[in-house]
């Protein structure tokens, strides 16, 4: 592939958080933007001198220019969206949480392997440069014992909930809820480190009986638990530690953002940090605008694993909780 020519489907704040980073990286440029609302559209195409604006999704995938599909919309629709774009003929980037359950991320992956298209989940985390130190030094402490994720992050829209409103966020016909968004980014970074847990159980604050906004999500793997808390209705400092026989892993900022690493032994101590542009999502689109240029297939089967892993993990978890979303069995 010569040139990323990306199609945007959403318009909100992580929209925004890529397109900023697009204009920063060569190999990748916004071609057109879609919007069921033209109002939106528009002011977003216009934020970022893009010169097509669609309002039927249809013309969009038929535009030949365009060859990519970022799709950054409420989570029920990643699947559809992402089908239909493959369908096209088109590569999709899908952000996270890339589907709610394992046979349609399995579908997805399948119809980009038969038509030979590039297929990702837009999660950050396993983009940072800190990501692949991480799995580098995980080693010096030991047989792990213990993994401690937490990620806190009081929402507006929490106060909505709280105000009588049902924001998309949390509304389970949208596929919301914390394990969903702010946990999910705990889980995830626990599943590609360590791979899928023997077992999964989700302990979730319920909101009037009925909306996830925070919980514990325990992940059991031979020898060792993980600890994956997440919560939209408090904030605190969020961590990720992974800790061993001989030592632990301290990861300032949380298993989102990996801003540094503190690596502790028994004789030694380190403190790493290769990313000192402080922009997260700057590294998410440089690495993802390398990876679709090479169309390195292998790496894609790689990264598409962990994401159906993922996928699973959060549907045992959802299930362990009561948790159901349209389509769910």
């Amino acid at each position: 592939m010569e040139e990323v020519r990306l199609g945007t489907i959403g318009s909100g704040v992580i929209v925004h958080s890529i397109l900023d980073n697009v204009q920063r990286t060569e190999g990748i440029c916004l071609e057109a933007v879609y919007s069921r609302s033209g109002e939106k559209g528009r002011a977003l195409a216009g934020e970022y001198s893009c010169g097509k604006v669609y309002t039927d999704l249809d013309a969009l995938l038929a535009d030949p220019v365009v060859n990519t599909i970022y799709i950054a919309t409420p989570n029920l629709l990643h699947y559809p969206q992402a089908k239909k774009a493959l369908l096209a003929g088109k590569h999709v980037i899908c952000e996270k949480p890339f589907v709610t359950r394992a046979d349609q991320a399995e579908e997805l992956c399948a119809i980009a392997r038969e038509k030979g298209l590039l297929l990702t989940e837009a999660a950050p985390t396993s983009f940072l440069p800190n990501y692949a130190e991480l799995r580098r030094v995980l080693p010096r402490v030991g047989r792990v014992k213990l993994v401690l994720g937490n990620y806190s992050q009081y929402s507006s829209r929490y106060d909505r909930l709280l105000a009588g409103e049902l924001p998309n966020i949390f509304n389970p016909e949208y596929a919301g809820g914390c394990l969903m968004d702010i946990n999910f980014y705990n889980v995830y970074l626990t599943v590609a480190l360590f791979g899928a847990p023997a077992e999964a159980v989700y302990h979730a604050n319920l909101f009037d009986g009925k909306y996830d906004t925070s919980g514990v999500a325990l992940l059991r793997y031979d020898g060792f638990t993980a600890s994956c808390a997440g919560a939209k209705d408090t904030w605190g400092e969020n961590t990720y530690q992974i800790e061993g026989e001989k030592g632990f892993i301290c990861v300032r900022g949380g298993s989102n953002g990996l801003a540094e690493l503190r690596v502790v032994t028994h004789d030694s101590e380190e403190t790493i940090n290769l990313q000192p542009d402080p922009d997260r999502w700057y590294y998410e689109v440089q690495a993802l605008t390398k990876l679709m240029l090479s169309e390195d297939r292998e790496a894609f089967a790689a990264r598409q694993e962990i994401t159906l892993d993922t996928v699973r993990t959060l549907e045992r978890l959802r299930a362990s909780a009561g948790i159901r979303f349209p389509g769910d069995e």
